[in-house]
């Protein structure tokens, strides 16, 4: 069901479409008498408006379609001088198709727009070969274009919360939360899930490559886990006073603060290093305290706090350093450690270079999907050419909106495309044999239709929509030229076309879409990540003296990136073939971050344990490496359909139920049994029920 809120979006993009589609059609055609010109300033709004889901407020859509207008110019050009052959439309169609279908890794800005600027390309590479109407062409778009920006600030849509505000509101939740008294954990969890990017908007998403936006997409995941530690510390079991916890709870609380106010104001950042010089003096105090005589030395539950309490600070620390470089574009201290900030001190073009030179590359879902496109585009423009069907560009129309990423949801979206399509013809053929050639009549009843059209496709579906739409075009097209019931069937016969190409797109080209990819993604992030688990317990073990360096984590943090894109795809695909998503992905993710942060911290703040436990803490470090090893190469294991190992003999969640030998163990069993829980979490997600898909997650 359609939310209120939802529906008057929809209206508004109608009225917005349907007036600035009118505004530059009626004079074009009736007053200037450009056909051609009015055509293009009617498809120009629709194109933008309706085909390009361009996301965010009005002035920030009309932006995107100004700066959008240069490009759609240069593609209108290329698209009426390719025209004067099918296969150098073909060419033009391969290249075009897949640059801007591969553009969506800038962000959901172009992403958003790529749709319409693909159909300026498809307007004009069709016959007939035209080159002395471009000037006239060129004027329509521009016109549409112009009109459409112009009404986006007129009727704009509300603003939706930045980022930044919503990343500042949650650190003040913090910021409560670390705090005598404290807040519900239940409330802690729920500021922290306003920061989930597939709870934002797409406009507020920090989606770009830039150092600004991969340091706000850092910090909004760092606050999650701040949050999520904070709620986790204020369910456990209580302990005895501790005032060094107290205390550096306290300084948490005022670095959230500060960092808030940053993230508003731009204010002056908190001194730099002033939690990380206390963390260090924390961990000393601690391992000097549980290095004493045995009868001095704190609690169990108090030393189990503390390593809770220490690794939620980090979070706070590593809050603060994103929360920096986001709003001074670099940090104004050296961050560290380089491996997680590695992107801190590159410039902008070399960003920008490393994110398109990682998505190229069979593995990443957004390469797949140009690849698809681009070849479901050129095959349609080469078949509707060597046919010369008549108003061939509605089959390239019909790839361009009904492909999606799988077969079974293309096959759904191709059978409501058919019927809607075959009752629209039914309905444009009898209005155009009633009504013959009153121009005046369909003068009047285009704006009501494309109305109609635009507002009640998107709430009743799919099939709806291209209904109403046949009749849009057949109301358009009998003002321009005299039309007979035949355009009815024209459209109808190139919309199958279309659909069938898509159809055998989703067939031969990655027919499961981002199902079968996301499930490789993620095994491949919890492969790279798992050897830090024993990479990391071995630097804590190392000899005072010996090799004190965090492990290599750039490896985990490029798999952790191909992980989120392909999730964020396959949250993007929409259900089909009856598919359940049972697997836990989110779950992954937290867990694989979980790692890549431990092995950052655990090395420099896990002191060397007191002389004579070191046999025992090294035993104990060691087993549960090794058993969570074996977990995470279970769980790995299950995502992939390969035959899953046996269950490993250590058992990391038990942990807790014997008192640790070392100060160094409480450290390590903190963050070892909580990745345990969490992978425990993931493989009970990925446990078939009988005569089910292991892989239909």
């Amino acid at each position: 069901m359609i939310a209120g809120q939802q529906r008057a979006t929809i209206l508004r993009r109608a009225v917005r479409v349907t007036v600035a589609a009118s505004v530059g059609f009626y004079p074009l055609l009736y007053g200037a008498g450009l056909p051609v010109a009015a055509l293009y300033a009617l498809f120009a709004p629709i194109a933008m408006g309706l085909l390009s889901a361009v996301p965010g407020s009005g002035p920030q859509r009309a932006s995107v379609m100004l700066r959008a207008l240069p490009p759609a110019l240069v593609l209108a050009t290329l698209g009426t001088l390719l025209a004067v052959d099918t296969w150098a439309a073909v060419g033009g169609m391969l290249v075009i198709g897949f640059l801007l279908a591969f553009a969506a890794v800038a962000g959901p800005r172009p992403a958003g727009i790529a749709p319409g600027l693909q159909l300026f390309y498809i307007l004009a590479c069709f016959p007939p070969y035209a080159p002395d109407t471009l000037a006239e062409r060129l004027a329509g778009l521009t016109a549409g274009v112009l009109l459409l920006a112009a009404f986006e600030i007129l009727l704009p849509d509300p603003a939706a919360p930045s980022y930044r505000q919503r990343l500042a509101d949650a650190l003040d939740e913090a910021a409560r939360g670390a705090a005598p008294g404290g807040v519900p954990p239940q409330r802690l969890r729920a500021a922290g899930s306003t920061l989930r990017l597939a709870d934002v908007p797409p406009a507020e998403r920090p989606a770009g490559a830039g150092r600004a936006d991969r340091a706000l997409e850092q910090a909004g995941r760092s606050a999650r886990r701040l949050l999520d530690q904070l709620a986790t510390l204020a369910e456990a079991p209580s302990a005895p006073a501790d005032p060094e916890s107290a205390a550096l709870l306290g300084r948490v609380a005022a670095l959230c603060t500060a960092c808030a106010r940053l993230l508003r104001t731009g204010s002056r950042p908190p001194p730099a290093g002033a939690l990380e010089e206390a963390m260090r003096g924390f961990q000393a105090d601690r391992v000097r305290s549980a290095s004493g005589p045995p009868g001095e030395r704190p609690p169990v539950d108090v030393l189990r706090r503390q390593s809770r309490v220490l690794a939620l600070a980090e979070s706070a620390r590593m809050v603060e350093i994103t929360a920096d470089i986001a709003v001074h574009g670099r940090p104004t201290e050296p961050a560290a450690p380089r491996a997680v900030f590695w992107y801190a001190e590159l410039s902008t073009p070399r960003l920008w270079a490393r994110r398109v030179l990682g998505n190229v590359t069979f593995r990443s879902v957004l390469f797949q999907n140009a690849v698809r496109t681009a070849l479901g585009l050129a095959a349609a423009r080469a078949l509707a050419g060597s046919l010369d069907l008549a108003h061939g560009f509605w089959v390239l129309l019909a790839v361009l909106t009904l492909g999606r990423t799988t077969a079974g949801a293309t096959w759904q979206a191709v059978r409501r495309a058919v019927a809607g399509n075959a009752v629209g013809a039914l309905v444009a053929g009898a209005l155009v044999i009633g009504l013959g050639r009153h121009t005046d009549v369909y003068a009047a009843l285009l704006g009501p239709v494309m109305l109609a059209a635009f507002a009640l496709g998107p709430l009743l579906g799919l099939a709806y929509a291209q209904a109403l739409f046949t009749i849009v075009v057949a109301t358009a097209f009998a003002q321009i030229a005299p039309v007979t019931w035949r355009l009815s069937e024209a459209r109808m016969i190139d919309v199958v076309t279309g659909s069938v190409i898509g159809l055998l797109c989703g067939l031969l080209a990655w027919p499961a879409g981002a199902r079968r990819e996301v499930h490789r993604a993620m095994a491949g992030l919890l492969r790279t990540c798992a050897p830090l688990v024993t990479v990391t317990a071995e630097a804590l073990l190392a000899p005072s003296g010996g090799s004190r360096a965090a492990p290599e984590t750039l490896p985990g943090v490029h798999r952790l990136r191909l992980a989120e894109a392909a999730y964020a795809q396959f949250r993007a695909e929409t259900p089909a073939d009856g598919e359940s998503d049972r697997a836990d992905w989110h779950a992954v993710l937290i867990a694989a971050n979980h790692v890549l942060l431990g092995a950052q911290w655990l090395p420099r703040f896990g002191l060397r344990p007191a002389s004579g436990a070191t046999d025992a803490s090294a035993a104990w470090a060691r087993g549960t490496a090794s058993g969570l090893v074996a977990q995470t190469d279970r769980v790995a294991r299950l995502l992939t359909a390969e035959r899953p190992g046996p269950a490993p003999r250590t058992a990391p969640g038990s942990a807790p139920d014997r008192d640790p030998p070392t100060p160094l163990s409480v450290d390590l069993e903190v963050w070892m049994t909580s990745l345990a829980h969490q992978l425990a979490r993931i493989e009970s997600s990925l446990a078939p029920t009988p005569g089910t898909d292991p892989q239909s997650g």
